[in-house]
């Protein structure tokens, strides 16, 4: 952005922002805040820049299980369970296993994976995993991809850029589209004990976190993309 469409959007003076930029001002600490949230950038960072500004930090990283959080613990709890019995899962911004729900333990140990483990780390090492998934190359192509816009939208994240990197590498020369086939939404489908379910994902996030924890939070929610994984599901149940 340049300093004038910055002052426009965060109703500051272009000159100001100038200043501001050049250190012939310094910035008071509502200035910074205002700043921050023009730009979006994320909570933690925003400590980051109040710190350099001279300024105490405002966001607190208390975690899930912060007694002041228990409203907040229980609504991911219902919001899991209530999925049942589509899997559903917590993830952190680097996709660690939060919390999951049953279905979504099923998923999970069947190869070898469970709360308190890494999905990335799993994507990119774990052999069990990688031939679960029957479209693997779809997979791993959607992921890539979504890791590098995450990474992005968090200042270019290390951890998520360097596993896009990694997932891309696998598909090699011959991971890149040769057709588009236009579809709705991306199916994953995942064998488990010789049956093939199609799943697609939808994420939540909340809305108005004003924690690093709750705001790096996600809950990944699995629907079945065919009849054959409803009812599967539904059976087991």
């Amino acid at each position: 952005m340049s300093q004038l469409e910055l002052g426009l959007a965060a109703n500051v003076s272009a000159r100001h922002v100038s200043f501001l930029e050049t250190a012939r001002a310094a910035p008071s600490r509502a200035m910074v805040l205002q700043l921050c949230e023009t730009l979006e950038v994320p909570l933690n960072a925003q400590n980051t820049v109040l710190q350099a500004a001279g300024f105490a930090e405002v966001f607190l990283n208390r975690g899930l299980n912060a007694d002041e959080l228990v409203h907040v613990r229980q609504a991911v709890d219902w919001t899991l369970q209530q999925h049942n019995p589509y899997p559903a899962m917590a993830l952190d911004k680097h996709w660690t296993i939060i919390k999951a729900n049953a279905a979504a333990t099923m998923l999970l140990s069947a190869v070898g994976l469970n709360e308190g483990d890494n999905l990335l780390q799993a994507m990119q090492t774990s052999t069990a995993l990688r031939t679960a998934f029957t479209n693997w190359p779809e997979v791993v192509r959607h992921m890539a991809s979504r890791l590098r816009m995450e990474s992005v939208k968090l200042g270019h994240d290390a951890v998520l850029s360097e596993a896009a990197e990694n997932l891309a590498a696998q598909l090699g020369a011959g991971g890149k589209h040769e057709s588009h086939v236009s579809t709705a939404v991306l199916s994953t489908r995942y064998l488990l004990n010789g049956i093939e379910l199609s799943l697609f994902s939808m994420i939540a996030q909340f809305g108005s976190a004003e924690d690093i924890a709750l705001e790096d939070l996600k809950i990944e929610l699995m629907f079945p993309a065919d009849e054959a994984t409803r009812e599967f599901l539904e059976r087991c149940w």
